[in-house]
C-alpha cells in the first residue's frame, strides 16, 4: 500500500465527534436566536 488515499473532507468532518457536538449546539442556538429577534422586530409598536 504505497499509495495512501487521502481521506475525503466529509468523512473527516463526520468522524470528528466534538465538531459534530459543537455544530449540534451552535446551529440550533443561532437559528432560534435569529428567529426570536425577527419575531420581536416584527411586533408592531404600540401607540
Amino acid at each position: 500500500m504505497a499509495d495512501k488515499e487521502e481521506v475525503p473532507l466529509m468523512q473527516r468532518i463526520l468522524d470528528n465527534h466534538f465538531l459534530l457536538l459543537a455544530l449540534g449546539v451552535v446551529v440550533p442556538t443561532v437559528l432560534y436566536t435569529l428567529w426570536g429577534i425577527i419575531d420581536i422586530v416584527s411586533i408592531p409598536l404600540a401607540k
